[in-house]
């Protein structure tokens, strides 16, 4: 079985290699994948800027087919459409598992980077993880549910950062950007959704889906609440500088490097600064309710589902941000 494989730390270093083919312990399933979402986070583990146990097949943003099972796994999953949570394995036993943030776990282990992922035809992963998809959800689209898992979980959690009309400016608008976009307005706020020029398609995407958009070079917008998607320097930047006094600043984005920000500015204007690192059990419950009850639209977000062999094309497209989402099919 071939599989995109980060082969070695450092920059570079990833093809399509050999891989184990799966087999599901105790508790287990195999997925044959259906799509396997390019996620910022690939790029960084490409770039050398995200750890990894090497080596490893990337990939885990996932929607697949239940194709085995291993003991002690209910029957009914066996050929069952899903999305999986991202974890392998966590300690169970630490004041953050207890507490049901798994995320935050010391020994969490997760697909495509401390295990087998997605980019390949069949990963195992822990039945615990599985989500049944909606039967009219393309399987393709229904690989975004991670990422809407991980926006879900920086936007409502431990609480709604967004309240009943509340002014929601939302920097960058790649698919993250677009889903906290959906997300806040299903919270209730009324969402701007800002770029730079380079970003017109993305902007389109977001008309597209009823939002008011702008981009950094036009007039300056404040709001109640922030939520930073670019990871980029000029884009928390442009944040900070745009939350009102007494406003709330959500940091989704990853830099993959250190940054230097106006930070005067959470002390001037009293913001409150909160995030969210992967997703949890609970996050992915109201990602699975918020696309059941079509308050979130991934489909619009899918560019192209792209062959793994095509991968190097989907992922400098994916950099360039030639489009919003491409899905690998294995």
């Amino acid at each position: 079985m071939r599989g995109l494989t980060k082969l070695a730390p450092g920059a570079g270093n990833v093809a399509l290699a050999e891989r184990p083919e799966p087999a599901p312990g105790q508790g287990q399933v195999v997925l044959e994948v259906v799509g396997a979402g390019i996620c910022g986070t690939d790029l960084h583990i490409v770039d050398g800027e995200y750890q990894t146990i090497t080596p490893v097949t990337m990939g885990h943003e996932v929607s697949g087919v239940v194709a085995e099972l291993g003991d002690e796994v209910d029957e009914s999953w066996l050929g069952a459409r899903v999305a999986s949570e991202t974890y392998f394995s966590t300690c169970g036993r630490c004041a953050h598992c207890r507490a049901g943030r798994i995320n935050l776990c010391l020994e969490r282990q997760s697909i495509g980077t401390h295990v087998d992922g997605a980019f390949a035809p069949r990963l195992v992963v822990p039945s615990t993880n599985l989500h049944r998809l909606p039967a009219w959800l393309d399987g393709h689209a229904a690989a975004l549910c991670e990422p809407l898992a991980c926006v879900c979980h920086s936007v409502l959690e431990p609480e709604s950062a967004v309240g009943a009309g509340d002014d929601v400016l939302v920097t960058g608008p790649g698919p993250v950007g677009l889903l906290a976009a959906q997300v806040a307005r299903a919270a209730g706020g009324s969402v701007r959704v800002r770029g730079t020029p380079q970003d017109d398609r993305r902007l389109a995407a977001a008309r597209e889906l009823g939002f008011e958009t702008s981009t950094t070079e036009e007039t300056p917008v404040d709001a109640d609440v922030v939520i930073e998607c670019s990871g980029s320097e000029a884009g928390m930047a442009h944040g900070l500088s745009a939350a009102r006094r007494g406003a709330r600043y959500v940091q989704i984005g990853l830099a993959g490097k250190p940054v230097s920000l106006p930070f005067d500015l959470v002390c001037f204007h009293e913001l409150t600064i909160t995030s969210g690192f992967a997703s949890t059990p609970t996050s992915w419950a109201k990602a699975l309710e918020l696309v059941t009850e079509r308050c979130v639209e991934l489909a619009p977000l899918l560019t192209e589902v792209v062959p793994l062999e095509e991968w190097e094309r989907a992922f400098a497209a994916t950099r360039a941000a030639e489009g919003i989402k491409f899905v690998l099919d294995p």
